[in-house]
């Protein structure tokens, strides 16, 4: 574990649950013993879900609008997590913690994983097409170290190795708003049917249950330069137009994986292996994790970026911007 780990690209990784380097007399989740028994139960996971998940999102929001709009005016909430379910769930909780109206239009994604940001980012998009005045805030928070399993099988190491705790959130308005940011202007998606059981999510009574094939690098491979063409196609530009990339750092290897098929040079997923080094993969959050910092440090003003990120199915999401 420790060679993997060397391995995996990350140095850093953040959870709800206390570190477990501390003395046992500090454990705040777990049992106190060594075999972690009674392991705790799938509503004890959630518990600490309903605990943690509300407070962060509002976090996230507010670090979004800050200095842009008041909450008062977001007229749309649409929250993604694969982490944590339950009704009424965390749209009403973030509704509640941030006295916002009541009238607000929700909509949830829920269990999509990693690509889930880029189809709430679709919605929204097509949300402030139908309506000028609409003001959508896309909140994706993820507590993935809740379900963490103690049986070393090789699926609960690689997901115990790269998956973290995080919240992002992403304001998305009509042109006729003109803020600093990315114009969205094209969204493409790809099911790949042979690779469906090499990434799953299950629900389990001990918690949700990963299986993460060590083959998906391959199968992103084999298969992402023809999603690129595919995406490229439909929104009519060449790739020598996409002046950024914005991959989703499911773990190192797909990001080598990405690099080498479509012919890219060293540099042009810095931001993206910077993500994961910094925080690991923390499911859907990640994504708009690497496009704030590519808006930080943009490629050029007015340069098309090129964004995709794979879950579950395996489906494979993407998006095309341009840094305003």
């Amino acid at each position: 574990m420790k060679f993997l780990y060397h391995q995996s690209g990350i140095q850093n990784r953040y959870s709800v649950i206390g570190d477990y380097n501390r003395p046992v007399k500090d454990w705040k989740f777990y049992p106190r013993s060594e075999n972690l028994e009674p392991f705790p139960a799938l509503e004890q996971r959630m518990a600490l879900y309903n605990k943690y998940a509300g407070p962060l999102s509002v976090d996230a929001i507010r670090n979004c609008i800050e200095h842009l709009l008041p909450a008062k005016q977001i007229t749309h909430l649409i929250t993604v997590s694969c982490t944590g379910m339950s009704a009424p769930g965390l749209d009403l909780q973030i509704i509640d913690l941030m006295d916002l109206p009541n009238t607000i239009y929700r909509t949830s994604i829920n269990f999509m994983g990693c690509y889930a940001a880029i189809h709430a980012l679709k919605i929204a998009d097509a949300i402030c097409k139908n309506d000028t005045a609409a003001k959508v805030l896309i909140v994706c928070t993820e507590l993935c170290t809740l379900h963490f399993q103690k049986e070393a099988t090789a699926d609960n190491i690689t997901s115990g190795m790269l998956f973290a705790d995080g919240s992002a959130a992403a304001l998305v308005t009509h042109d006729q708003y003109p803020l600093p940011g990315l114009e969205l202007q094209h969204f493409y998606a790809e099911i790949m049917p042979k690779g469906k059981k090499d990434m799953a999510w299950e629900l389990s009574s001990s918690g949700f249950l990963m299986t993460l094939s060590g083959y998906i690098p391959e199968l992103i491979q084999e298969d992402f330069e023809q999603l690129i063409a595919g995406a490229l196609q439909s929104a009519n530009i060449g790739k020598e137009q996409i002046k950024g990339w914005c991959i989703h750092p499911g773990g190192k290897r797909i990001l080598e994986a990405v690099k080498k098929c479509i012919h890219l040079d060293d540099t042009a997923l810095a931001d993206s292996f910077a993500i994961l080094e910094q925080f690991g993969n923390m499911s859907s959050p990640t994504i708009l994790f690497v496009l704030k910092r590519m808006m930080q440090n943009p490629p050029g003003m007015n340069h098309k970026i090129l964004g995709a990120a794979f879950g579950p199915g395996l489906t494979m999401e993407t998006f095309i911007g341009e840094l305003t």
